[in-house]
């Protein structure tokens, strides 16, 4: 570890070198690497976190540079994905930090083995969904997990331990209804209140890897950077009724049959995730579409033109099918072209 590299960090009171050294030592886990994550990663990464698994299941495109600071033009024209463009980058910011990317869909099959050596997890995903995949995960195994989000100038943060704090389901019971709650794709997002949530995730996480989660704040922020307003809600004890917390349901991590299938809210796009992962050779897939559509390929993803819908596919047979958000005619799309 480089002392010169962190000295102003070392220079703290909060870190000092003896936070440093825990820094140094410490494993975070970033599921999504959008706005949130991508700040998240590059503010660890440059903060000494010896090691970072980031876990994104996208790729980047133009209208993501905007608000996504680790990402260049160059990300989009190579058609990466973001959890290997962070990776990327921050060896360039970083070479002494030991990046895991993983480019893949987290769901109930494999959160628990992505998380369980954790020291601290970092929520950077959009949507309720894997949230509550992520809270059931963290609450069965006791890992603490930091949650964020942003939409328009609005955002929230909460830091969660497991049997001391609410969790997620504590506070939020039920997710809202598909459509009835802005995105980034509908209301849209600026960059001051990603880096605003970004920077409170980070610092909680900061204060849990240096041994000091005595100085977590314990509340449930909300800020609107626009109106400027701030509101902090101070944590009770967890809902002794909660199905999560109390009961040790775990149901978001309760198996599915079949295909796992989301909508991407706001995007017109679904998602579609075989129930057991099946290794795609893209070059192969790429021959065989290619008299259907207009079809182009790296070694991270083939995408595929046909019919006015763009196909994503990933090795690990996950697919996105833009241009409808109408499940039936996702999973037929797949199905025709990809295979059951």
């Amino acid at each position: 570890m480089s002392l010169e590299r962190y000295s102003r960090q070392i220079l703290f009171s909060g870190i000092r070198q003896a936070g440093q050294e825990r820094l140094a030592n410490s494993h975070a886990v970033i599921i999504g690497c959008g706005a949130l994550g991508a700040m998240q990663a590059e503010m660890l990464a440059r903060a000494g976190v010896r090691r970072l698994r980031i876990i994104d299941r996208d790729f980047i495109e133009e209208s993501n540079l905007q608000r996504q600071i680790m990402f260049e033009e160059r990300d989009v024209t190579e058609r990466l994905p973001k959890a290997i463009a962070a990776a990327e980058r921050i060896a360039r910011i970083n070479s002494d930090i030991e990046v895991d990317a993983r480019v893949m869909d987290v769901n109930y099959t494999n959160v628990e083995e992505l998380i369980h050596d954790a020291d601290v997890v970092l929520d950077g995903t959009d949507n309720f969904e894997t949230r509550y995949v992520l809270n059931d995960a963290a609450v069965k195994i006791g890992k603490i997990w930091i949650y964020g989000a942003a939409v328009g100038a609005y955002g929230v943060q909460m830091t969660i331990i497991p049997q001391q704090t609410p969790c997620l389901r504590c506070v939020f019971p039920d997710a809202p209804a598909p459509g009835t709650s802005p995105t980034c794709d509908t209301a849209g997002v600026i960059l001051p209140i990603i880096a605003n949530i970004a920077s409170y995730q980070v610092t909680e996480a900061l204060k849990v890897l240096t041994g000091q989660s005595d100085k977590l704040h314990g509340k449930l922020l909300q800020f609107d950077l626009w109106d400027h307003r701030v509101t902090q809600i101070k944590l009770g004890e967890p809902d002794r009724n909660c199905p999560t917390c109390a009961k040790r349901q775990f149901e978001f991590l309760t198996p599915h049959a079949g295909q796992l299938v989301l909508s991407l809210c706001g995007r017109n796009a679904v998602q579609i995730s075989p129930a057991t992962s099946t290794p795609l050779n893209l070059e192969q897939l790429a021959a065989r579409l290619s008299n259907s559509g207009e079809v182009s390929y790296n070694r991270y993803l083939l995408k595929f033109a046909v019919d006015g819908y763009e196909m994503t596919i990933f090795p690990d047979a996950r697919g996105i099918i833009k241009g409808t958000d109408d499940l039936s005619v996702a999973r037929s799309l797949y199905a025709k072209f990809i295979g059951a």
